[in-house]
């Protein structure tokens, strides 16, 4: 009788875990596989939720924690974060002792598990590589864990062609689409009772849900871009705002202080929260009028249920984009330009049938095929693949 392969899955941020559920769920009942969930930073943080409580009540085993934030809301508080997470990750690793480790996107976190893992020997299926997002360093931290990883699981083919571009073998590169959409296929959404009930909270329309995550590469002052979204909304008086708060990225605490400052003087059209769970967010980005902010969701999951976004600044340039997304500056003008635009009737028709470059859900049943094909002996070496066409120019 053969041993079920371990393969141990890691995730720190709600929105992360999210996009993991239904992978998670699979791996759990798949006879084949022993799946070893480790929680760590903002998952085991009063501040951000206390998450972990969340995954534990959906049925998973939290079989490691690893502490690593800390309280610091600096760019060195991030660095010694990734260090101890480092740490944290070896002694976990060590004791579970995981075939195969299963990372998602492009955090500090997810970097520090990527470095435990590559100086163990442990290898590393990478999901969502080879994407841009110009305007946060997860972008570079993305490409590094590429670089560490011996299989990829791609949200679209122009990923999976970059991350060939990137040296890695395209046997070992393979399309699956965006694990967000499978919430969707297969989540019962609320319907707009239901979730007033859940939330305590009328949804009347226009309904916004705003998520606004600090940037973390370049020039953009993010509490200046999070002034002029506060004026511009308050051109939309009328409007009932959820606002989710934003990652635990550098200067995020900074971000939050100050929508709570903001929020505290409308509460009777203000809903600010830690974390829905995806259930309840996904039910919310399907009934919502216009989702604002600069949050992937709002460029991978919003299009699927047709909902329109207003992609403020520069944090997710770079990733495809449907016809439901307006770009705009992040200046109070363009915001509430960009809102209005949103809410046309005109504007709603018109993106009805557009098409998602994301997949079409079925993503966990696709990765967790190939990583039980894969033979682990094989995934051990980390050949480097030069394109066929490049040719060396003489001197």
């Amino acid at each position: 009788m053969n041993r079920a392969r371990r393969i141990c899955v890691v995730t720190g941020t709600r929105a992360e875990y999210g996009l993991l559920y239904w992978l998670l769920h699979e791996l759990k009942r798949d006879p084949d596989l022993e799946l070893q969930l480790v929680a760590c930073a903002a998952h085991l943080c009063p501040e951000f939720g206390m998450t972990v409580e969340r995954i534990e009540a959906d049925g998973f085993t939290i079989d490691a924690r690893v502490e690593m934030l800390l309280a610091g809301d600096s760019r060195v508080a991030m660095a010694k974060s990734t260090g101890l997470g480092t740490i944290g990750f070896a002694d976990a690793f060590a004791r579970l002792e995981p075939e195969v480790v299963v990372i998602l996107g492009d955090r500090f976190e997810m970097l520090a598990a990527a470095q435990s893992a590559l100086l163990m020997d442990i290898p590393i299926a990478h999901i969502h590589g080879g994407e841009i997002t110009a305007g946060a360093v997860d972008d570079s931290i993305r490409h590094a864990i590429t670089k560490m990883a011996t299989l990829h699981f791609t949200a679209a083919e122009e990923f999976r062609r970059r991350v060939i571009q990137m040296g890695e073998p395209p046997e070992r590169v393979f399309n699956v689409g965006a694990l967000g959409l499978e919430h969707l296929r297969r989540t019962t959404l609320l319907d707009r009772g239901r979730l007033e009930d859940a939330l305590r909270f009328e949804l009347e329309s226009p309904l916004f849900l705003v998520t606004f995550h600090p940037v973390t590469r370049g020039e953009e002052d993010p509490r200046s871009a999070l002034e002029e979204l506060c004026h511009a909304l308050e051109a939309f008086p009328e409007a009932r705002i959820v606002w989710t708060f934003p990652n635990a990225d550098a200067g995020g605490r900074t971000v939050r202080q100050r929508i709570e400052q903001w929020a505290a003087t409308r509460p009777h059209r203000v809903l600010l929260t830690a974390s829905l769970g995806q259930q309840r967010y996904l039910s919310l980005l399907k009934l919502a009028d216009v989702v604002i902010g600069n949050s992937s969701s709002g460029i991978i999951e919003a299009p699927a249920v047709g909902t329109p976004t207003v992609n403020i600044g520069s944090r997710q340039q770079g990733r495809p984009q449907a016809a439901s997304i307006i770009n705009c500056e992040a200046g109070q003008k363009a915001i509430e330009a960009a809102i209005k635009q949103a809410l046309t009737p005109d504007f709603r028709h018109r993106i009805q049938s557009q098409k998602t470059a994301f997949g079409r859900g079925k993503s966990a049943a696709a990765i967790i095929l190939q990583i039980k094909k894969e033979k682990l002996v094989e995934l051990s070496q980390k050949p480097f693949y030069d394109l066929p066409d490049i040719v060396e120019k003489p001197e």
